[in-house]
C-alpha cells in the first residue's frame, strides 16, 4: 500500500508540475508568432516522419512561415524562443548572466563541464587559464602543424586528379582532426594515413549519435535516453573509449614534462615572460597550469581537451568544406582567389610554407571565407538559458526559458544582405563591413561566450585553401547542386562535397 501511495503521489505531483508549466509556456506563447502547438506534444509533429536534412529545413521554415523576429515553438513541455532581431540578440547573447541551452547536455557526457557548457565561476576561471593558448605567439606555432596535414591532404588528392568526382568533405575531417590532435595533445593519431583508427572512428561515431539524439523524443530527458533509447549503450561505451585515449596521452604527457623538471606557469606573469621560452600544446599549457597554487586535476584536464577536440575539428571541417563547395560553383572567385595567390607567393609556390605574417596578406582569402560562412555557418544555432527574467518586445520572459540563435537565418536577413543567397565576397571588403551592425554577423557568437578559438579556426582555414587552390584547381561535381544541409551542433552536408579536381601547371 505504501509503494501505491508513493506512486500515486508521484503520478499527481508529475501532472501538476506538467500543468503548471504548461501554463507558463501557454502565457509566453501568447505573445509572439510561431507554429500552433498540440496540447500535449507542443511541435513534435512538425518533426515527424521528417529526414535528418528535413528537420533541419523545417526549423528555417519556421522563420519564413511566421516571421521574422521572435517566434516560439515547444517540444513537450520544453518552449523555446528563436530570436533574430539585433536588439533581441544582443538581449540573449549580452545577458550578464546566462548559461548555455539544454542541448548541449547531450555532449556533456563526452566533454563534461569543460568550457562550452560550464558557467558561472568555473567557467570565468577556465576562460582565463585557456585563453593564453590563442595568443598569436602560440598560435604562430600551430601554423607549421597546419602546412604539415594540409601537404598531406594535397598529397593524398592527387589520386583524384582528372578523374570522376568524390567527396573532398572526409578528407578535409581527416586533415582537420590530424591538426587539432597535435596542436591540443601533441600526439599523432595519423587520422590522414589511418582512417581506420579507433580514436579517429569513435569521434566521427559520436557526431553521429548526437545528432541523432537531438531529434529524439526522449531528447529532454537524459535519464530516460539512458535507460531506453538503442543508442545510449553504444554512446556510453564509445564516451568510455574516448576517455581512456585522453586519459593515456595525458598521463603520459605528465610524466614526460615531469622528467623534463619544467616549472608550472603562473598566468599572473607579463606576456613577454609567458611566452618568450615555450612551445607547449593546448594540453601542455593545462598540465602546467595552477589555480590558487593547485594544479588541475586530471578530470579537468580531459574535459577541456576533449571540448577543444571537438570543437575544434568539426567546425573548422564545416568552414573549409562549405568555402571548397563555394569556390566550386564560382570559378570567377576562384580564379581571382588564385591570383591572389600568385601575387604573394609566386608562380611556382605549390610546396611554399606559410608563415603567420604571409597569412595576414591575403585579404581576398579573407572575404571569401567570411561570405562563406554568412552563408553556411559552422555553427548554424546558438542555445542560451536565461539566468534572469528578459523583457522581449514587451512581455517578460521569466528566468530559465531556452533561447535559440539561429545564425544561418540571421545571415540571410534582407535588408542587411541584399539577394541573401547569393555568393559575393564584396560584402565583406571595408566599407562594406563598416555599413553592418556587430550582430547582424556572427559566425563566431558574440559576447563574452564568443569562439575562443576564432583567430585558430581562421588561420587553419586559410593555410588549407591556400594550399588547395595553390595546386589543384577545384570543379563541382555533378551532384553538388543537390547539397541539402544538417546540423547537431554543427553544420554539415546530408551526401558531402562532390567535386572534380585538375591539377595547376
Amino acid at each position: 500500500m505504501l509503494l501505491v501511495a508513493i506512486a500515486v503521489a508521484t503520478l499527481i505531483y508529475l501532472l501538476v508540475k506538467f500543468y503548471v508549466t504548461r501554463k507558463e509556456l501557454k502565457r509566453v506563447a501568447s505573445y509572439f508568432a510561431g507554429p500552433k502547438p498540440n496540447p500535449l506534444l507542443g511541435n513534435v509533429l512538425e518533426f515527424y516522419n521528417k529526414d535528418i536534412p528535413g528537420i533541419f529545413e523545417t526549423m528555417v521554415g519556421f522563420h519564413k512561415s511566421h516571421g521574422e523576429d521572435i517566434i516560439t515553438w515547444s517540444v513537450l513541455n520544453l518552449n523555446m524562443i528563436n530570436v533574430t532581431s539585433a536588439r533581441n540578440v544582443e538581449k540573449v547573447l549580452m545577458a550578464k548572466q546566462t548559461k548555455k541551452s539544454f542541448l548541449y547536455s547531450f555532449v556533456e557526457p563526452w566533454l563534461g563541464q569543460g568550457l562550452l557548457i560550464s558557467s558561472g565561476e568555473k567557467w570565468f576561471q577556465r576562460r582565463k587559464i585557456i585563453t593564453p593558448t590563442f595568443h598569436f605567439k602560440i598560435l604562430e606555432q600551430f601554423i607549421t602543424v597546419f602546412n604539415k596535414e594540409t601537404d598531406t591532404m594535397v598529397k593524398n588528392l592527387r589520386k583524384h586528379v582528372n578523374g570522376e568526382e568524390f567527396d573532398i568533405y572526409d578528407y578535409v575531417t581527416l586533415m582537420a582532426l590530424d591538426s587539432i590532435c597535435e596542436t591540443s595533445m601533441g600526439t599523432c593519431v595519423n587520422a590522414q594515413k589511418n582512417p581506420t583508427n579507433r580514436y579517429v572512428q569513435n569521434v566521427k561515431r559520436m557526431s553521429v549519435l548526437i545528432l541523432l539524439r537531438t531529434i529524439s523524443i526522449l531528447a529532454g530527458s537524459p535519464l530516460l535516453y539512458d535507460m531506453f533509447h538503442p543508442n545510449a549503450w553504444e554512446q556510453r561505451k564509445i564516451i568510455r573509449e574516448l576517455h581512456e585515449f585522453t586519459d593515456s596521452v595525458i598521463k603520459s604527457r605528465r610524466h614526460q614534462l615531469e622528467a623534463d623538471n619544467l616549472e608550472q606557469v603562473d598566468f599572473n606573469m607579463n606576456e613577454e615572460n609567458l611566452y618568450s621560452k615555450r612551445k607547449m600544446t593546448f594540453l601542455d599549457l593545462l598540465l602546467n597550469v595552477t589555480v590558487e597554487g593547485k594544479p588541475l586535476s586530471n578530470a579537468d584536464i580531459r574535459e577541456e581537451v576533449d571540448t577543444f577536440m571537438f570543437e575544434g575539428h568539426d567546425t573548422t571541417t564545416s568552414g573549409i568544406s562549405f568555402t571548397i563547395y563555394q569556390l566550386a560553383i564560382n570559378q570567377h572567385v576562384q580564379d581571382r582567389l588564385y591570383d591572389e595567390i600568385v601575387s604573394i607567393l609566386g608562380n611556382d609556390a605549390q610546396d611554399t610554407e606559410l608563415s603567420f605574417q604571409t597569412l595576414q596578406d591575403f585579404r581576398y582569402l579573407e572575404t571569401v571565407i567570411k561570405e562563406s560562412m554568412r552563408l553556411f555557418p559552422p555553427v548554424p544555432f546558438i542555445g542560451r538559458s536565461s539566468v534572469e527574467d528578459m523583457e522581449m518586445n514587451g512581455t517578460t520572459v521569466k528566468a530559465g526559458q531556452e533561447f535559440l540563435v539561429p545564425i544561418y537565418v540571421i545571415h540571410r536577413n534582407p535588408k542587411v544582405y541584399p539577394d541573401p543567397e547569393r555568393f559575393d565576397p564584396e560584402r565583406f571588403s571595408d566599407m562594406a563591413e563598416s555599413n553592418r551592425g556587430p550582430y547582424d554577423y556572427i559566425p563566431f557568437s558574440a559576447g563574452s561566450r564568443n569562439c575562443i578559438g576564432q583567430r585558430y579556426a581562421m588561420l587553419e582555414m586559410k593555410v588549407t585553401l591556400i594550399k588547395l587552390v595553390m595546386n589543384y584547381k577545384i570543379l563541382p561535381g555533378k551532384s553538388l547542386g543537390q547539397l541539402r544541409l544538417k546540423t547537431d551542433l554543427v553544420l554539415r552536408p546530408d551526401r558531402g562535397i562532390p567535386v572534380k579536381l585538375v591539377a595547376r601547371s
